[in-house]
This record gives structure tokens, C-alpha cells and sequence, in this order.
């Protein structure tokens, strides 16, 4: 019998294509899990700085900084940046060296490598005066979705003493990221190591962090209310010290006046607030800072004029 319902033969029917799932992101670095929380707070002020930003060229820039404080001797420091040719995102260009010098003499430096397409190196400096204080070396490895960090600090091996740090950050979905982070110091007559957990997990509008380990807590929550309003809120519990702080703060952002201010409330009783204002068409940012902590009765405030 012929096909009397005029159907179409099983063999000559359009076959649907399988879904191709997206490709799970990478998680980014260990460093920066609570970084979204951690810029909504306003950086404390206290004196009067003038910072000068000078653009050489393309590759190199300079700043000259001068800070005149009640609580220390006016200071002055020089910063100096060269970015290279290879840009991987718009924050990211290799290689970078960045150093910073005092009056003193005294300098930080650091230096960014991009060694292979998803192996980076940098590697940290910090002397006073003629004394090395740290120096530090860093190795990480972006894959598809993971990142793996491993990290040396102050190696001395005739001291028999290090500092070694390793991270690792694995991305399970889109929007959920696992880690940890294994902390191990060596020195003469003392050894001993910590482990953290970590999580992320991130929404549209919202972030939300955790690290646990035998040292303490952390947890943070961001969340971006609109295009002018964020907020964000703290904890951190420290095991060995026996403290607790929690820390709420937000950020707004008033395109039309060129404003941009932040505010924060602690549980040490701790109030403090950040007003920065830009001046079109010249190139300058005025910023203006108090903060009051009414436990000690402690008050100081800042101000700080950016040119360039």
C-alpha cells in the first residue's frame, strides 16, 4: 500500500540541529571576587593631596603626588607607567611596569608578563630606602573556565623561610564559581598552613561572595539598583584576632553634575563619606572626604585636587 495519508517519508524530515550550549566563562582571578563590593566603599581621605597626571605617550605616563598631612611630614611621590602593545581587554595590556618612589627613596614596583596566550607572570617589589622589604612572584593560568595561581612571597633559601600561595577558581555554570585558596608559611621553627573555601555567584543585578576557612570569614553581597545607584554590603570574621566587622556601603552617581558620592556605615561605629566632583571642560577632579568613628571619637577629614 502507497502512503495514503501523504505524509512525508521518516528519512525526508528536516532534522533539528542539537542546541550548542555557550562555553562556561573564566572565573578571573582569586583577588578580584569581591572587587565589585569592595568599590562601592569610599577610600579614606585625610590631608590635603595634589596628584599631577601627565601623559608622555601612548606607552608611558607619569604622576607627581603631594600630600600634606597633620598626622605625618608632607610627602611627595613620583609614578611612573609603561603599558605595551598587547591589549587583551581594555584593563589588561602587557607587559606593565609600574613604580612608585617617595621622597625617601623608597619605591614600589611591579611588573606584568603575558609569558603565552594564557600564561601570565608578574612579580612585586617593595624596598625602604636602600632595605628590601617583599618581593613577591606571581604565575597564573587562564584556561576556558578555570584559573590556577600559584604565588611566592619573600623566598629566602638560606633563611629556610617562604611564603607560597595557590588559588584555584572553577567556573560550574554561568553564573556559579567554586575555589579555594591554600596558604602554606615556612620558617625556622614555625610551619603551618590554611585553606579557604570560595564561592561566587552572580545575577543580573547582583553579586554575592563567600570564603570560609580555618582563619575566618568573608562574605559580601553587591547589588546594582539602577545605572546611578549601587550598594553593597560586608562581613569579615577573623578567628585569630577574635574580631567581626560589618560594613554597609553605596554609590551614586549623578551624571548631569558630574558627582560621584560614596558613603559607609560600620559596625565599629564608624561613619565616612567621599564626594568627588569632575570640572568640565578642564581636566580636573575635586574630592572632598570626612570620616568620624564615634567609639574612639576619632575625626579627620581630606581633600584632593586631580589634574589630568
Amino acid at each position: 500500500m502507497g502512503n495514503t495519508l501523504g505524509l512525508a517519508p521518516m528519512g525526508s524530515l528536516p532534522r533539528r540541529s542539537p542546541r550548542r550550549e555557550e562555553p562556561l566563562p573564566n572565573p578571573g582571578s582569586f583577588d578580584e571576587l569581591h572587587r565589585l563590593c569592595k568599590d562601592v566603599f569610599p577610600a579614606q581621605m585625610e590631608g590635603v593631596k595634589l596628584v599631577v597626571n601627565k601623559v608622555l605617550s601612548s606607552h608611558f605616563q607619569v604622576a607627581h603626588t603631594v600630600h600634606m598631612s597633620a598626622l605625618g611630614l608632607p610627602g611627595y611621590h613620583l609614578h611612573a607607567a609603561y603599558a605595551g602593545d598587547w591589549q587583551l581587554s581594555p584593563t589588561e595590556v602587557f607587559p606593565t611596569v609600574v613604580g612608585d618612589m617617595d621622597s625617601s627613596g623608597s619605591l614600589n614596583a611591579q611588573v606584568l608578563l603575558l609569558l603565552a596566550e594564557r600564561l601570565r607572570a608578574k612579580a612585586v617589589f617593595q624596598t625602604q630606602q636602600a632595605k628590601f622589604l617583599t618581593w613577591q612572584f606571581d604565575g597564573e593560568y587562564r584556561g576556558d573556565d578555570y584559573t590556577a595561581t600559584l604565588t611566592l612571597g619573600n623566598p629566602d633559601l638560606i633563611g629556610e623561610s617562604v611564603i607560597m600561595v595557590a588559588h584555584f577558581l572553577q567556573s560550574l555554570t554561568h553564573r556559579l564559581v567554586l575555589g579555594g585558596e591554600l596558604v602554606y608559611h615556612r620558617r625556622p621553627g614555625e610551619e603551618g598552613a590554611i585553606l579557604t573555601l570560595a564561592g561566587k555567584y552572580s545575577a543580573v543585578h547582583w553579586v554575592a561572595t563567600l570564603n570560609v576557612g580555618s582563619g575566618g570569614a568573608h562574605a559580601s553581597y553587591y547589588h546594582r539598583a539602577n545605572e546611578q545607584v549601587q550598594v553593597g554590603v560586608e562581613f569579615e570574621a577573623n578567628t585569630r584576632l577574635q574580631d567581626t566587622t560589618f560594613s554597609f556601603g553605596y554609590h551614586l552617581t549623578l551624571p548631569q553634575a558630574n558627582m560621584v558620592f560614596r558613603g559607609l556605615v560600620d559596625s565599629n561605629w564608624c561613619v565616612g563619606a567621599v564626594l568627588e566632583k569632575k570640572m568640565p571642560p578642564l581636566p580636573v577632579t575635586l574630592a572632598l572626604g570626612a570620616f568620624l568613628n564615634h567609639w574612639r571619637n576619632r575625626f579627620h577629614c581630606g581633600f584632593s585636587i586631580t589634574v589630568g
